[in-house]
């Protein structure tokens, strides 16, 4: 492959349980109103980026970003289910306090990034990374030469930036995963590198007074 993809990959605008702390994964929650703000904003920013397709999550958060985007680029949105966040399994709807609260072992294999630890019901690092990236490598794939948004959550935006950066799923995170920051990396036939990351200069602004808004 000689031509190289571009990706904008974005993380979903804000939810109340992104506010709230709570683990989201599969669990279908729609933005609140800062995050239909931000969105916005995002899409106004992406206008002039080039972008030739648009893919994202089924789940709400994430397809409602998309849609913004898609409206303001008058593209199609293609939803790709292995673009999902990590299934947490029974960790799902809970705060992190009360998951420690409820299995103390779990909860420390979880925060200790062990990559073969799934919660019951759910998916252990290895195989979400295996998923999101085979997506995002067979996307680029289709489009060499063009440009590319993958919109999606915040496990997914952490294991491109590790595939790009080359940084072991057992690492502590020590980058921004922030709502609706836009994040750009470069696919040739090498794999993944990273261009820009966790770009919010579009959020800029007085977003408490725009969530106050209905």
């Amino acid at each position: 492959m000689t031509r190289a993809t571009r990706i904008v990959a974005v993380r979903h605008g804000e939810t109340d349980w992104n506010v709230e702390g709570r683990v989201q994964g599969h669990i279908d929650i729609p933005l609140n109103a800062t995050g239909r703000w931000q969105v916005a904003r995002l899409a106004a920013a992406l206008v002039d980026e080039g972008i030739a397709a648009i893919y994202t999550s089924d789940l709400s958060r994430a397809l409602q970003t998309a849609q913004a985007v898609g409206e303001a680029l008058s593209l199609p949105v293609v939803t790709d289910t292995r673009l999902r966040e990590r299934a947490f399994g029974v960790f799902q709807a809970l705060t992190l306090a009360e998951v420690q609260a409820r299995w103390p072992a779990d909860s420390r294999r979880w925060r200790q990034r062990d990559p073969d630890f799934a919660p019951e019901g759910g998916e252990s690092l290895t195989a979400v990374s295996a998923r999101c990236i085979g997506a995002v490598t067979a996307l680029a794939r289709a489009h060499a030469g063009q440009a590319i948004a993958v919109i999606a959550h915040g496990g997914v935006m952490d294991c491109l930036y590790r595939a790009a950066t080359q940084v072991d799923l057992k690492t502590q995170r020590s980058w921004a995963l922030g709502n609706a920051s836009i994040n750009r990396l470069l696919y040739t036939g090498d794999g993944l590198s990273l261009v820009g990351w966790s770009d919010t200069q579009h959020l800029d602004g007085a977003q408490a007074v725009a969530a106050s808004k209905p």
